[in-house]
């Protein structure tokens, strides 16, 4: 991975590149909040504590997304982990509650920092066979993906709307659906909002909570989240950039987000790295027509996320009054095509498919054993498996 960076930007428009990052934010932070905050919310934070973490995870990956953009002249989207945020979902109540979690975030925070300023444990990362990273990541998301389901038997008033303006968007105008869906939710919301809805803060607070470090929910959330984050946000978002020209500066990137995510962490930002789908806006030619001005694209998105930031207040608002499997729904519908890929990436190979489906199962099965959640041990039930398959081809 090389860290050399893209040549200066040469005069041009700046315009079309500014644009398509001004999009990218609003997509991407319309698209994935509920996400963040269903997820925050799962492992015991209260509104206003889930309102803090938003807050913090946009200012954080706004003032790096910026800062990185214009430090390397090349569009390096920052993000929230919307799959690390699922991956909360799945987890539900932590031992040692919402303190624990915290601590998991801080764990996973240092591991990417380390993993910044370590060749070693970047290459150890990279080698986790992508179909058993893919698994993982289907089996904490199929437990999300199950929500719109579920709230259709369970508020079919609230639920039927949402996911019929999310159907009418996806077909006409896809990427604005999961926002419609949203908006759609709120609507619903407001005509009808959930028995014993309380009052929310408009404007987000911080809110410091002391960190918590609980063995089993470090191993259980902080190491998967780390596994996520790494393998389908910073690694993802590398390969994005790739594809279009542009050699990441790795360790750089590492080492800032992971510190960001670190800082952030007792306030509640659960995860801060490199975008994956969101970077293709900004990377790609509809951020212009010149490689070289793109990076204003990056710097652009990364500053709407500041502004977007004292909509967390707003968003949680939404949460307070909405039933929890109505919340849940719209983050299902926004990973449904997540969920697809995945699936897709893990049975791909057929050398490793048994492997795959095995973290795949092991990972959606809700397991806990010794206070370690499933995604942990739907990685180790893949690797083993794997393996044992090795050790069968030397046998044989």
């Amino acid at each position: 991975m090389s860290e050399t960076t893209v040549a200066a930007p040469a005069r041009g428009g700046w315009a079309q590149p500014a644009i398509a990052g001004l999009v990218a934010a609003l997509v991407g932070f319309a698209g994935s909040f509920a996400i963040v905050l269903a997820g925050l919310h799962a492992v015991g934070a209260s509104d206003a504590q889930a309102s803090s973490g938003l807050l913090v995870l946009s200012l954080g990956m706004g003032l790096t997304g910026a800062g990185l953009s214009y430090r390397y002249k090349m569009p390096l989207s920052v993000a929230w982990s919307t799959p690390g945020a699922a991956l909360l979902i799945t987890a539900g109540h932590v031992d040692g509650g919402y303190p624990a979690a915290i601590g998991a975030f801080l764990l996973a925070g240092v591991l990417v920092v380390v993993t910044g300023l370590s060749e070693r444990l970047t290459r150890a990362i990279v080698a986790i066979p992508g179909p058993l990273a893919s698994g993982l990541l289907a089996g904490v998301l199929l437990q999300v993906c199950v929500a719109p389901a579920q709230a259709m038997v369970q508020v079919p008033g609230h639920a039927a709307p949402v996911i019929a303006t999310w159907l009418v968007l996806w077909i006409v105008a896809r990427r604005w659906a999961v926002p419609g869906a949203l908006a759609a939710a709120a609507i619903t919301v407001a005509v009808d909002p959930a028995p014993g809805a309380h009052a929310a803060h408009l404007l987000p607070q911080l809110t410091f909570t002391m960190p918590h470090l609980n063995l089993g929910t470090l191993i259980g959330v902080g190491l998967p989240l780390f596994v996520v984050t790494m393998v389908t946000q910073n690694v993802a978002g590398i390969s994005v950039l790739a594809a279009h020209g542009y050699a990441t500066p790795v360790r750089p990137a590492l080492t800032t987000t992971g510190t960001a995510s670190i800082v952030g962490a007792p306030f509640g930002a659960h995860a801060i790295n490199l975008a994956a789908i969101t970077a293709a806006m900004a990377a790609g030619p509809d951020a212009g027509p010149d490689p070289k001005r793109r990076w204003i694209a990056g710097s652009t998105s990364g500053l709407v996320y500041v502004v977007l930031g004292p909509l967390a207040g707003l968003a949680t608002v939404l949460l307070a009054a909405s039933p929890v499997v109505l919340i849940e729904a719209v983050a299902g519908l926004a990973l449904l095509g997540t969920l697809g890929a995945a699936l897709r990436a893990a049975m791909a190979d057929d050398d490793l498919r048994e492997a795959a489906v095995a973290t795949f199962v092991v990972s959606a099965s809700g397991i806990s054993a010794f206070g370690i959640s499933a995604p942990f041990w739907g990685l180790v039930a893949g690797m083993a498996l794997l393996g044992a398959q090795r050790a069968r081809t030397l046998v044989a």
